[in-house]
């Protein structure tokens, strides 16, 4: 097995996924939509209708999510890793990627990352960027007693469910992905950051480093069969 994603990377991921969620989900419940469609009558949610218990839970959701973009941002930044950011040219390979997966045809080679990859980290990070920024406003205007104007205050909300509306998007978009038979195989990554070598030589040809430890891998797994057949032989004998 290949490693394609660090432990930091994983924690980094599946903090952020959950903070987003947890932010949808309380985001949602200051409307207040949960008393509304009586959602807050079934059991154990009750509190879903309390608008305090809901604001504090979006702050502490929205806390996990900054610290996790400001980590991921300071450590990929340190370490100059920068091949999930989007390239020119993404969007035409992603087409082509696209429409080959769906005639069941050969796909073009690939880097580390898809180029549909690339384009859905720009669009989402663009949307937690709006979140945070705008976020981070309100919070200033409600906890610590911030003065803005009423239009920079309209404006503010507009926009921070502007990007609440693309978040919502572009995480359906991720995980609608996962329906084409491919890309299921990196479902297994999201948690052991692994992917077999078989899988790196298929479809990450352009992955330079991917690409040598699949054929070590490969080269290992080979010399270990020989070793069991001629282990074997002489059992045999």
């Amino acid at each position: 097995m290949i490693e394609r994603q660090s432990l930091s990377n994983r924690v980094t991921h599946w903090a952020i996924a959950i903070s987003v969620f947890g932010l949808i989900f309380s985001g949602i419940g200051q409307l207040p939509a949960y008393k509304r469609y009586m959602l807050s009558d079934l059991p154990a949610l009750g509190w879903t209708a309390n608008y305090i218990v809901t604001l504090w839970l979006h702050y502490f959701f929205a806390i996990i999510l900054l610290a996790a973009s400001v980590y991921h941002i300071a450590v990929h930044s340190l370490r100059r890793e920068f091949d999930i950011a989007p390239k020119r040219g993404d969007l035409k390979a992603s087409v082509l990627l696209i429409w080959a997966m769906i005639r069941r045809k050969e796909e073009p080679p690939s880097d580390k990352y898809l180029p549909e990859q690339r384009l859905a980290y720009g669009f989402i990070a663009f949307a937690l960027g709006l979140l945070i920024v705008t976020g981070l406003i309100k919070m200033a205007k409600n906890v610590a007693g911030w003065n803005i104007s009423d239009t920079a205050h309209f404006w503010t909300a507009q926009l921070h469910n502007l990007g609440t509306i693309l978040i919502i998007f572009g995480v359906a978009a991720h995980l609608a992905a996962f329906l084409f038979k491919p890309n299921r195989k990196l479902l297994s990554a999201m948690f052991s950051g692994k992917v077999s070598a078989r899988y790196v030589l298929e479809r990450h040809q352009l992955w330079r480093k991917g690409i040598e430890a699949a054929k070590k891998a490969n080269a290992l797994t080979l010399e270990t069969d020989e070793k069991h057949k001629t282990e074997r032989k002489i059992i045999n004998v």
